[in-house]
């Protein structure tokens, strides 16, 4: 089968692997559908995650066909239509218990990471009764790729751990996808104000259509004395931080009023100085997640109802066969102004 392979930092390659094989009881193969690209895995073409080893089959998101199960896999049979969520959880492990999936201790983000991945025509999926959601009939398929992470992500590493709540007033600090996601889901809850914060003109632009009360780019004005005068000098209630970069983390701090959340989500490859002699007696609270997809079935319904739309977030599509081109064109997204691309095998 084709797969998009990393083979160490900048050396993304497609070539052809064995079609995965059943390992545990719990496994199921599934045939690839739509799959997609996140930042993380640009993330990891940069050297920035260390467990992801050179020969991996990258991807952790997308949807698919269950063509194969194991003797224990009970709530699946080949032929379901199946969201491949990015969390892999037994469901009976301690921090499972505790509804942290993301630290399961056989599973968590395995995906693309620790095992083969989802840019593939087959993977392979640990603990499938609890890593696979069964798509609903009719359901847009290609939507429900954003479902496999990023929405689920920006919701509960947002919005979730943001404590965003009505009346409040929220910055969100890039408007990447995930920015975008902690946006769109974000208005579940009616904040006052949704303030993002992004370089690039074209997503800040995006960023207005989705719901954004007001944009801010760094380069035109100063982003500080923007929050102060949309808040009356009070900062923000939430400040996510959507980027990853220490410069993005501190603009965080700077805005943040008393008694407010810093809710990080993006993944950060290098230290980022957290100013406690300015921060020590503000009240704040700052919270780090992976996301646990415990979302994902209300998401689902929410989609399904017509109060979300992923869709928007798609901009690119392409073959497997031109995977190396989709890296190009999401990796280079102030220029293609890319958002979320899918690629079909």
């Amino acid at each position: 089968m084709k797969a998009l392979i990393y083979r160490g930092p900048g050396q993304p390659a497609l070539e052809e692997r064995p079609h995965p094989e059943l390992y545990a009881p719990t496994d199921a193969i599934v045939k690839v559908t739509k799959t997609t690209i996140c930042g993380t895995d640009l993330h990891i073409l940069k050297g920035d995650v260390p467990t992801c080893a050179p020969g991996r089959v990258l991807g952790h998101e997308g949807v698919g066909i269950v063509e194969q199960v194991g003797t224990a896999v009970t709530a699946f049979m080949p032929g379901d239509h199946v969201l491949i969520s990015c969390i892999s959880s037994c469901g009976k492990c301690e921090a499972c218990r505790k509804g942290m999936y993301s630290h399961c201790e056989t599973g968590g983000w395995i995906l693309g990471n620790r095992i083969d991945g989802t840019q593939a025509e087959y993977v392979r999926i640990p603990h499938a009764d609890t890593s696979l959601y069964r798509i609903p009939p009719n359901a847009d398929e290609e939507a429900l790729v954003m479902l496999s992470d990023i929405l689920p992500t920006g919701f509960e590493c947002g919005v979730l751990n943001g404590k965003v709540q009505p009346g409040s007033t929220v910055a969100i600090v890039g408007a990447g996808p995930i920015g975008l996601a902690a946006l769109l889901t974000a208005q579940f809850y009616s904040p006052a104000q949704l303030i993002v914060i992004d370089r690039d003109a074209s997503r800040l632009e995006v960023a207005s259509r989705f719901g954004a009360s007001a944009t801010i780019d760094p380069d035109q004005s100063d982003p500080l004395k923007e929050i102060q005068r949309l808040t009356g000098g009070a900062g923000v209630d939430t400040a996510i931080e959507a980027v990853g970069v220490p410069a993005t983390f501190q603009l965080c701090e700077e805005i943040i009023a008393p008694g407010g959340v810093i809710a990080n989500i993006g993944v950060h490859g290098v230290k980022a100085d957290l100013h406690l002699e300015r921060l020590w007696d503000r009240n704040i609270a700052i919270t780090t997640r992976l996301v646990d997809t415990a979302s994902t079935p209300m998401l689902l319904k929410t989609v399904q109802a017509g109060k979300l739309d992923p869709l928007k977030l798609i901009t690119h599509r392409f073959k497997l066969d031109d995977a190396l081109e989709a890296y190009r064109t999401f990796g280079q997204a102030a220029v293609t102004q890319a958002l979320k691309v899918i690629i079909t095998p």
